[in-house]
């Protein structure tokens, strides 16, 4: 099983007229900038592989399903691989 860790991102996002938030894409650290191919569903969840909580989007990127949390302070992190 490979190891995850908590990684703290830049997201580029849409909002409707009633609030509701669309990512579109994130950027790493390093500059690395992935589009976000579909957004499948957002919910309030925790993280079970490296803590925190908060709005849970479960997001399709180059087709493969991932994670992206939004926590209560605004702050975006994901479950990098390490």
């Amino acid at each position: 099983m490979e190891g995850r860790r908590k990684v703290y991102v830049s997201v580029n996002a849409d909002f409707n007229p009633e609030g509701r938030c669309r990512p579109k894409s994130i950027t790493f650290e390093d500059g690395q900038l992935y589009e976000i191919d579909k957004v499948l569903q957002a919910c309030r969840a925790a993280s079970t592989r490296v803590g925190g909580t908060g709005i849970r989007y479960t997001i399709s990127i180059f087709g493969r399903q991932t994670f992206l949390f939004n926590e209560k302070n605004g702050r975006w992190f994901v479950e990098a691989k390490c």
